[in-house]
């Protein structure tokens, strides 16, 4: 056994994380020890300051398979309970971490995002692909149904109707077809995948954060909420930004530039 860690987390001087998922030699499927770690590195660096955007993307050729396939089988002899426990109190733990995190998360999609592994691309804010990578909501090939959210992020994403076309058909996307079908925000040749990532990355790393965060936490809440809800809450948010040193460094910051144009 290799005893390379299967989840690695780097943060660079920029503020800018860095989640591998480490199994290249199964196109980085998971198992309950990948899961239980990667939740684990989300919950820590929701509440590390000196981490302000993370990447996502996977090591080798793939960017996640999805689950592994000795648990897969092994699942066939279980029982309902327990199966639905190895979902329940591992795997969902990733989106319940995500969910809590109001930091930008970016997914560098560098090739197959298969069944769960496009769920957990689906669950990032953004997403970036390889010009060589592909796209599956692939459970139907096994019988199985989407367990790890894809039923709740894709039809927000694009719709019940192309969503269920997916769903139902197992269709594998290119990574252009996924920015057609609004799944990916922009596509790159694979050698220049991290470097337009992360140079997107540093950018929103290096903005005032309590702004980017409150955009996030006020964009999903935006989604189950009335707009007179939506707004009394970003009112709120914006009162409190006002009045922080990030938000007047801005300001004068800005002033000073228009003063120079003029001058």
């Amino acid at each position: 056994m290799s005893d390379e860690p299967v989840i690695k987390f780097s943060v660079d001087e920029d503020g800018v994380g860095t989640l591998l998922i480490n199994r290249p030699k199964v196109f980085n499927a998971f198992n309950q020890e990948v899961v239980d770690l990667w939740a684990q590195v989300l919950n820590d660096a929701a509440s590390d300051d000196a981490v302000k955007v993370i990447v996502l993307t996977g090591a080798g050729k793939a960017f996640c398979a999805g689950g592994d396939l000795d648990f897969i089988e092994e699942a066939l002899d279980n029982d309902p309970l327990q199966n639905k426990n190895f979902l329940f109190e591992h795997v969902h733990n990733v989106a319940r971490a995500l969910e809590r995190m109001d930091k930008p998360i970016i997914a560098a999609v560098n090739g197959a995002a298969f069944g769960a592994g496009m769920d957990m691309a689906l669950m990032c804010d953004m997403r970036f692909a390889a010009q060589s990578a592909t796209f599956a909501e692939s459970y139907i090939a096994v019988g199985l149904t989407p367990g790890d959210g894809g039923t709740y992020y894709l039809p927000r994403m694009i719709g019940t109707a192309k969503a269920l076309e997916l769903f139902w058909s197992g269709k594998t996307l290119t990574a252009d077809e996924a920015k057609d079908y609004g799944i990916v925000n922009d596509v790159f040749p694979d050698d220049q995948l991290l470097e337009k990532t992360y140079a997107f990355a540093r950018n929103v790393a290096s903005k005032h954060q309590l702004a980017i965060r409150a955009c996030k936490r006020m964009v999903y809440n935006g989604l189950g909420a009335s707009l007179a809800t939506n707004l009394d809450m970003i009112s709120s948010q914006m009162a409190i930004i006002q009045t922080q040193p990030g938000h007047r460094d801005c300001v004068i910051e800005l002033l000073d530039k228009i003063k120079k144009r003029k001058s």
